[in-house]
């Protein structure tokens, strides 16, 4: 309040300053001006720090919620799972930091746009606020929310007429990510249900129908899925359709922990005749020397299969999900497994 007041009364002393807060420090402490100029260039560098740090936290979360499509994250600390880095939104803040300083060039036309931003982010933080008071055993912080609330919305609505004055920019950028949520979300869903996974038990009988012929390939075949429970439908399509079944046939599932280091597998066997469950549980910084794990269990693989979909679609949003599902990892590639013996097998799938 004394920094706003100060600069207000050396406003008015000198109407004709253009740049209040460095003006003043000029005129007040002229000995000062370098030092300060660097102290914001400092500042200015920390606020930039905290803002990469903020998007990854968002963006990491937004992964691990299923929101946001699978990216390449890397940890570079064993204490905190949240010290991570992630390249690809690293270069994109970077094209995004020029495109906005080409667009606005001086910070003065920039402010139209920051005040929109914080005014609406402050008023979604505070109806989340009440949103989730409202569902726990605090309710009586509910008013309080409720309050603060209030004042973010006054705030929203005094900054509205910014709109046309470059706040327009900050609804575009926000309209980036909030599409490519809906998008991945609904394509998610939408995809689900076009692939039809089968629970296990329905499995076992057609798998153990097949099994029973006898034609089966000499080896072990393993198959990648997220949960063995669950069969997704480039397993059906290999051993059920194209009767792709091996002498011993493994479902292979990595479940990473929220510890740095820690590396649990397990064989569960007798799942069906010639078909056996291994999981592998590591910490989120482990290096998965699968090779290894398999041979410890006796587990000599021929092959090892995992599932790509190939989405054929007309709907103009099913195209944009489809294109967005092939510049990110697959499952295979954020855990970044050995690309020795491992066979993708293409689905087809009509959405």
């Amino acid at each position: 309040m004394i920094n706003y007041l100060g600069q207000g009364a050396f406003l008015l002393q000198h109407p004709e300053t253009k740049s209040v807060l460095f003006g003043m420090v000029r005129w007040e402490a002229p000995f000062l001006y370098i030092p300060f100029l660097v102290l914001t260039i400092l500042a200015t560098v920390i606020a930039s720090q905290a803002l990469i740090s903020g998007v990854y936290s968002i963006v990491y979360q937004g992964i691990t919620t299923r929101i946001l499509p699978l990216l390449k994250v890397d940890y570079t600390s064993t204490h905190l799972k949240s010290q991570i880095y992630i390249g690809s939104v690293n270069w994109l803040l970077l094209a995004l930091v020029i495109m906005i300083m080409l667009v606005f060039q001086k910070s003065e036309n920039l402010a139209a746009a920051y005040g929109l931003a914080v005014t609406g982010t402050m008023t979604i933080t505070g109806i989340m606020m009440v949103m989730i008071f409202s569902r726990t055993q605090q309710k009586w912080k509910v008013p309080l929310a409720l309050s603060v609330t209030a004042v973010d919305v006054v705030f929203l609505l005094s900054n509205l007429y910014k709109l046309p004055h470059g706040g327009y920019w900050s609804l575009i950028l926000a309209s980036v990510p909030l599409v490519t949520i809906l998008v991945w979300t609904n394509g998610q869903r939408a995809l689900y249900r076009s692939l039809r996974p089968l629970e296990l038990d329905t499995f076992q009988l057609a798998y153990e129908q097949i099994y029973a012929k006898g034609r089966n390939i000499p080896g072990t075949g393993l198959f990648f899925v997220k949960e063995y429970t669950v069969v997704p439908p480039y397993v059906v399509h290999c051993i059920i359709r194209s009767n792709i079944i091996y002498e011993r046939n493994v479902f292979i599932s990595i479940v990473r922990t929220d510890e740095p280091y820690g590396l649990i597998s397990e064989l569960q066997g007798g799942l069906a005749t010639g078909l056996d469950a291994f999981e592998i549980s590591a910490g989120y910084m482990e290096h998965i020397e699968i090779e290894q794990l398999l041979q410890q269990h006796g587990i000599q693989e021929k092959v090892i299969f995992y599932g790509v979909e190939d989405i054929v679609t007309n709907n103009l949003l099913w195209k944009l999900f489809s294109t967005i599902k092939r510049q990110t990892p697959n499952f295979v590639q954020f855990n970044k497994l050995p690309a020795a013996r491992l066979q993708g097998v293409v689905t087809r799938v009509e959405m």
